[in-house]
C-alpha cells in the first residue's frame, strides 16, 4: 500500500511539472504520448486506491491556469478536457459505455485533433467582443487583442446573434513554423520545440504586433452557447458556424459504429504528413445533442467524447554515413545519412544527431543500427544506437577540424556545446552575419532587416558583408516589395553608418564573446581598428571587463586572413576605423542604475545611453549592488524593492541635474 502511495505522489509531481511546462510556459519537456501514459498510470492507481484520490489531482483538474499577465476570464460554458484512448480496445470500451446508455441509436462524429492552443470566442449582437485561452477549463486569459490579429477569425458576423460563444484551436502551420524557427536561428534566439509550442507562445504575447507577425491560424470545432437559436446535433451546428464565416474543423465525418469510426481514425492518421498543420490524434464525439445530455459528464471529461492519441512511431535503421550541415549562425550540426525507412507516413533518409556531445554520449557510430523517430512529428532524429547488433565494421566518428563549406578552422568556446565555423564571411552563415552587422546596436542601418537582407541575397545584389556599401538605389528599387523611396532611404542609412564610432564596428563584426559593451571598451582602449587587429593576448588581460577569454576570441578572429580582408574591404568603402570619444564624462563611473516606469521626456534607450556614455552601467534588476533607481510614472515592483533596500531613487529631473 505504501508503495502505491509513493508512486501516486511521484506521478502527481511529475505530471504537474510537465503540465506547467506545456500549458503555462509553452515549453514542453516530454511528448504528449509519454505524458498521457503517465496520466493513465495515475488513473489506474487512484481507481485501485480511491482513498488516495484528491481534488487537486492531475486526473481531476485540467492542466492550465490563467496567467497573471492577462486579465482572467470566467468561461460561461467550461472548456473541458477529453478522456484519452491509445488502442482500439479502449475505444471499444468507450463504445460499450455509450451503448449501455443509448442502445444502438447514435452516430459518431470523427474529427482531427489539431495540436494547438484551445480558445473561446465570444460575440455580442454579431460582433467579436472577447477571446480567452482555456486556462484550467473554468478561468482562462483574456487574449482578445491578440486573437484580433488572426485573419481567419470573423470580427463581425453576417447575423446579429444576441450572444454566441464558440471553441476553437489556434495553431501554426508547419511552413510558418519552419520560417519562424529559421528566423530564430538567424537572430540567435532559442528555437521553438514544435508548432503547438510556437502557437501558444505567440498567442500569449504582451504586444499584439508580435502575434500578428507569427501568422497564426484557427479551426473552430465546437459551439459552446448560442442565444436565439437551437440545434439538434454537432454536425448541424458546424454547418451553421461555417455559414457564419468560421473556419470549422476539417475532415469531419459521421459513422454509425465504432469499427467504421476507427477506420476513419486510421485514415486520418495516415494523412498526418500530408496535412499543412500538426495533429496529435482524432476525436470521437456523439453527434446528437440530446444523447450527449443523457451521457452526462465528469468534473473533467464529457462522457460523450473521447480522444484517440496517435503513438510516436519509432523504427530501426542503419547509419550509412555522418555528414555536417553548417547553419546560418556558423554552427556545425552532424546529421546521419540513413538506410531509407518509412516513418510517420514518409520515407526518412536523414536525421539530426544534434551535436558532437550527443554522438559521443550515445556512442553512435557510422554503420550502427539505430532507433529513429520524428521529434514533434516533424524533424527526424536518432534516439539511440543498438550496440548488440554491431558486427565490428562500425566506425567511431570525429568532428572535422575545418568548416566543410569554406575550409576555415572550427572553434568551440569553453562551456558551449556548439562547434562553429570561425569565418565571419562563410557563405553558410552570411545571412545572419549581415543582419547582425546592420542591427540597431551594431551599425544601425535602418531598413536593412532580415527580410530585406534575404531579398538582396536571393537577387545576388550582395554576397558578403562589405557588399552592403556597394549597393545602388536603382538596383534596390527594382526588387519586389521595395520602391524608389525605400531604396533611397536605405542607401542614406548605409552611407550614414560609415561615420559610426569604432565601437559599433567592433560589435558588428560578430566576434564571439564581444558584445556591445565590450566593443566600447576595446575601442576606448585601442583607439583604432588596426591596433585591435594587431593586439596580442597579453594586451587584453589587463583591461577591465575584458580578460583572457574575450581577448582570445579577438586574437583568434583576426588570425584568419578572411576576417582581416573583410575589415580592409570596409575601410576601402569609407567605413570609419577610428575611436570617436562620444562619452560626455565619467561622472557615473562604477555606478549601477535600474530604470523603471515611464520617464517624462527620455525613453529607456536614451536614458541607458546617457548612463553608459558617462561611465555607468544599466541593470535590469534591483539588488544590493544597485546605486540608483531612475523612476518614472507607473513604476512597478522595482521601485518597491528599491525602497525596501534603501536604494537612492531619482526622478528624470534629478538624474539630468546629476550630469551637470
Amino acid at each position: 500500500m505504501m508503495k502505491a502511495e509513493e508512486r501516486i505522489k511521484e506521478l502527481r509531481e511529475l505530471l504537474r511539472y510537465y503540465s506547467d511546462c506545456y500549458y503555462n510556459e509553452d515549453s514542453p519537456v516530454v511528448d504528449d504520448f509519454t505524458y498521457d501514459k503517465l496520466l493513465r498510470e495515475l488513473e489506474v492507481l487512484e481507481d485501485e486506491n480511491p482513498h488516495l484520490r484528491t481534488p487537486d489531482s492531475p486526473t481531476v483538474k485540467v492542466g492550465g491556469k490563467a496567467s497573471e499577465v492577462f486579465s482572467p476570464v470566467t468561461h460561461r460554458v467550461p472548456l473541458m478536457s477529453l478522456e484519452d484512448a491509445f488502442s482500439y480496445e479502449e475505444l471499444s470500451a468507450f463504445d460499450e459505455r455509450v451503448q449501455n446508455v443509448l442502445g444502438n441509436s447514435y452516430e459518431y462524429a470523427v474529427e482531427l485533433k489539431i495540436d494547438g492552443l484551445s480558445v473561446s470566442l465570444e460575440y455580442e449582437n454579431g460582433v467579436f467582443v472577447r477571446g480567452a485561452t482555456r486556462g484550467d477549463g473554468m478561468i482562462g486569459e483574456d487574449v482578445t487583442a491578440n486573437l484580433m490579429e488572426i485573419k481567419e477569425i470573423p470580427k463581425v458576423l453576417p447575423e446579429k446573434i444576441p450572444y454566441l460563444c464558440v471553441r476553437g484551436e489556434v495553431y501554426m502551420k508547419k511552413a510558418v513554423f519552419e520560417e519562424l524557427n529559421a528566423m530564430q536561428e538567424i537572430l540567435e534566439k532559442k528555437p521553438f520545440a514544435n508548432p503547438r509550442n510556437a502557437a501558444a507562445g505567440s498567442l500569449r504575447q504582451k504586444d499584439s504586433k508580435v502575434t500578428a507577425e507569427r501568422k497564426l491560424s484557427i479551426f473552430v470545432f465546437n459551439l459552446q452557447l448560442c442565444e436565439g437559436k437551437t440545434f439538434s446535433s454537432h454536425s448541424e451546428s458546424l454547418t451553421f458556424l461555417k455559414e457564419l464565416g468560421f473556419p470549422v474543423s476539417p475532415y469531419y465525418n459521421l459513422f454509425s459504429n465504432m469499427k467504421d469510426a476507427f477506420s476513419e481514425i486510421t485514415r486520418l492518421g495516415d494523412m498526418r504528413e500530408e496535412l499543412p498543420f500538426d495533429i496529435d490524434g482524432a476525436v470521437v464525439k456523439i453527434d446528437d445533442f440530446a444523447s450527449r445530455v443523457k451521457m452526462g459528464e465528469t468534473s473533467k471529461f464529457p462522457k460523450w467524447a473521447i480522444a484517440y492519441k496517435y503513438p510516436a512511431e519509432i523504427k530501426e535503421t542503419k547509419i550509412l554515413d555522418i555528414f555536417i550541415q553548417v547553419g546560418r549562425t556558423g554552427v556545425l550540426t552532424p546529421n546521419a545519412e540513413l538506410e531509407p525507412v518509412r516513418l510517420a507516413g514518409t520515407t526518412v533518409r536523414r536525421a539530426t544527431l544534434h551535436n558532437y556531445d550527443n554522438i559521443f554520449d550515445k556512442d553512435i557510430r557510422i554503420g550502427d543500427t539505430v532507433r529513429v523517430r520524428k521529434a514533434g512529428d516533424i524533424i527526424p532524429e536518432v534516439i539511440e544506437s543498438v550496440p548488440e547488433k554491431r558486427d565490428g565494421t562500425e566506425q567511431v566518428y570525429k568532428m572535422p577540424e575545418n568548416c566543410p563549406v569554406c575550409g576555415a578552422p572550427v572553434v568551440r568556446v569553453d562551456g558551449e556545446v556548439a562547434i562553429r565555423c570561425s569565418n565571419v564571411e562563410c557563405p553558410a552563415q552570411i545571412l545572419r552575419n549581415i543582419v547582425h552587422f546592420a542591427s540597431k546596436d551594431a551599425m544601425d542601418i535602418e531598413g536593412l532587416g532580415p527580410q530585406v537582407v534575404n531579398l538582396l541575397l536571393e537577387n545576388n545584389l550582395i554576397q558578403k558583408v562589405s557588399d552592403i556599401y556597394t549597393l545602388r538605389a536603382e538596383d534596390i528599387a527594382s526588387l519586389e516589395r521595395m520602391g524608389q523611396k525605400s531604396a533611397e532611404n536605405l542607401i542614406s542609412a548605409i552611407e550614414a553608418s560609415k561615420k559610426n564610432d569604432l565601437s559599433r564596428l567592433i560589435f558588428a563584426l560578430g566576434i564571439r564573446q564581444i558584445g556591445k559593451k565590450a566593443g566600447k571598451i576595446l575601442a576606448k582602449n585601442f583607439k583604432s581598428m588596426s591596433a585591435v587587429m594587431d593586439a596580442k593576448l597579453e594586451d587584453f588581460i589587463g583591461i577591465f571587463e575584458i580578460g583572457e577569454i574575450s581577448g582570445k576570441s579577438v586574437v583568434d578572429f583576426f588570425s584568419l586572413e578572411s576576417n582581416r580582408e573583410l575589415v580592409e574591404a570596409l575601410q576601402n568603402q569609407g567605413v570609419n576605423m577610428e575611436y570617436q570619444d562620444e562619452s560626455v564624462s565619467e561622472i557615473f563611473l562604477g555606478k549601477t542604475f535600474v530604470l523603471t516606469g515611464t520617464l517624462p521626456t527620455l525613453n529607456r534607450n536614451e536614458a541607458s545611453k546617457i548612463i553608459e556614455d558617462n561611465g555607468g552601467k544599466v541593470s535590469s534588476s534591483v539588488s544590493q549592488k544597485t546605486d540608483f533607481v531612475l523612476a518614472g510614472e507607473e513604476a512597478g515592483s522595482k521601485l518597491k524593492k528599491a525602497q525596501d533596500l534603501g536604494i537612492a531613487i531619482v526622478t528624470e529631473e534629478e538624474f539630468l541635474a546629476m550630469l551637470s
